[in-house]
């Protein structure tokens, strides 16, 4: 018994004029991106394709789609150092102990000792490494971070180079 997915749950993946793999998209979405002239279909070969159709025309759309117009990597400003932000970029662990309880952020070097509010000195620490390490830098308490900090880096770098690697996986 064969079982079939609705068309309209599916999802795209959007790239931009460059070929740059942006985001994935709902099939929906995608349709009008289509209908509207500001996308077109893209076929690599294994691509999957889906007939969706009206009561006076089908249109094909593809798992891939580029979009023509615009610029999609518009500027894209870094966040800023908050709690939320870095909370995200370190996953919601201490990069210390590597907990996800009680999570506070901490300066690398100390604020005390000139360290800066910036992407590159602070990270999520637990309470209890954020009190053991107190007012000195890791190295002055015996401590090691797990990663090093910087800024996060733009969603639709971050979302191809996901993408790539999935192919990658498929392929081998």
């Amino acid at each position: 018994m064969t079982v079939i997915q609705p068309i309209l749950q599916n999802t795209v993946v959007v790239f931009s004029k460059a070929y740059l793999p942006l985001a994935r998209i709902n099939i929906k979405r995608a349709i009008v991106l289509l209908i509207t002239g500001q996308a077109e279909s893209l076929d690599f070969g294994n691509t999957q394709v889906w007939e969706v159709r009206s009561p006076n025309q089908v249109l094909r759309v593809s798992e891939h789609i580029r979009l023509l117009m615009g610029n999609p990597e518009r500027m894209w400003k870094i966040p800023p150092v908050n709690r939320r932000e870095v909370l995200k970029r370190d996953q919601h662990r201490c990069q210390y102990c590597g907990s996800h309880r009680r999570l506070t952020l901490d300066h690398v070097i100390p604020r005390s000792k000139g360290g800066l509010h910036t992407w590159d000195n602070v990270v999520a620490a637990c309470e209890p490494c954020n009190s053991t390490k107190s007012d000195r830098t890791p190295t002055q308490a015996g401590m090691t971070l797990q990663s090093k900090p910087k800024a996060p880096i733009h969603p639709a770098v971050a979302f191809a180079d996901q993408f790539w690697k999935s192919q990658e996986n498929l392929t081998h």
